[in-house]
């Protein structure tokens, strides 16, 4: 197998929706990265922190509710506690797995700012959900009391959102690159990244969560990555879903990517951004490739067995 540079944006079920949970799961999600780095690839790990963000965010709420002297917490800045600690926890854990097969390897977690246009319609918009899924009486308090926008998922109650804008800038890609470069292996980019923008020559926070796909794919451009590859909940991506003529999609073109997009076969706020964010990353060089697919899976794909390829 070629040696290549992969960026891997890992998805919420690699994580867990709480701190017992994760613990647990991030120990699963080492040994999928460590099947990639045994085969000899440089791998960038990147990953959600929708649950965490949100967790972290009520906790902070609540303190400064409880202490007048304590203001609310900026939701960038929960952002920056969330890559935290799920770098801490994540680079542990792949540390350990590593250690166990003999790997040498540093890991290492770099708290990322990513640059975004304080103009972005997103703004006029919220979209990205954050947070547990609530019961109409606690999504109307929320929204009375804090000024929450909410939306309801008629199975599961309803969850805050907030605006997700288009990552425009890695701030600290130039470290990012050079960790790589010296052999680490490196968390970055938790969350989407933590969000700013600029304002004359300095970085401001802002209260938004980008999505994970889209930094995850401009920072697999920028560090001119062989590979894209998301993992999440499911084995490969599937036109009509959950239909009766479901079809799952082996290999398709990045036309055929923006076909199916076109005509609606994703969801946005799910699959569709997925998509999305692979053909955007395999469009901007001949040769680059993207895949989705399982975490458990993820030997597997990259040597072609199973996931949704996307190519030029």
């Amino acid at each position: 197998m070629k040696k290549m540079r992969i960026v891997v944006a890992l998805g919420g079920n690699a994580l867990g929706k709480n701190l017992p949970e994760q613990y647990i799961a991030v120990k699963e999600t080492a040994k999928a990265i460590a099947d990639l780095i045994e085969c000899g690839h440089e791998v960038i790990i990147t990953h959600g922190n929708g649950p965490q963000v949100g967790m972290i965010d009520s906790a902070m709420s609540l303190y400064a509710r409880q202490d007048s002297l304590q203001s609310k917490t900026p939701l960038s800045m929960c952002v920056a506690m969330s890559q935290a600690y799920i770098g801490y926890d994540m680079q542990n854990a792949l540390r350990r797995e590593m250690r166990e097969r003999s790997i040498v390897s540093p890991v290492s977690t770099v708290l990322t700012q990513v640059r975004v246009d304080r103009n972005d319609e997103a703004f006029q918009n919220p979209s990205k959900p954050i947070g547990k899924f609530m019961s109409k009486e606690e999504a109307d308090f929320a929204s009375k009391k804090y000024g929450h926008i909410f939306i309801e998922d008629s199975a599961k109650g309803y969850r805050r959102v907030v605006p997700s804008p288009k990552p425009q800038e890695i701030i600290e890609l130039a470290v990012i690159r050079s960790l790589v470069e010296d052999g680490n292996v490196v968390v970055c980019c938790g969350g989407g990244g933590i969000p700013v923008y600029a304002n004359g020559e300095h970085l401001r926070g802002v209260s938004a969560v980008i999505d994970k796909d889209y930094a995850s794919a401009l920072l697999a451009k920028e560090l001119d990555a062989d590979m894209f590859v998301i993992l999440t909940a499911v084995e490969k991506v599937a036109i009509n879903y959950r239909e009766e003529n479901e079809q799952y999609l082996d290999s398709i073109t990045a036309m055929q990517a923006k076909e199916y997009m076109n005509q609606g076969f994703f969801q946005k706020g799910s699959m569709y951004e997925k998509v999305d964010a692979c053909t955007q990353f395999v469009e901007s060089k001949k040769g680059r490739v993207a895949l989705i697919t399982e975490l458990n899976k993820a030997k597997d794909g990259l040597l072609g067995l199973t996931g949704t390829r996307i190519e030029r």
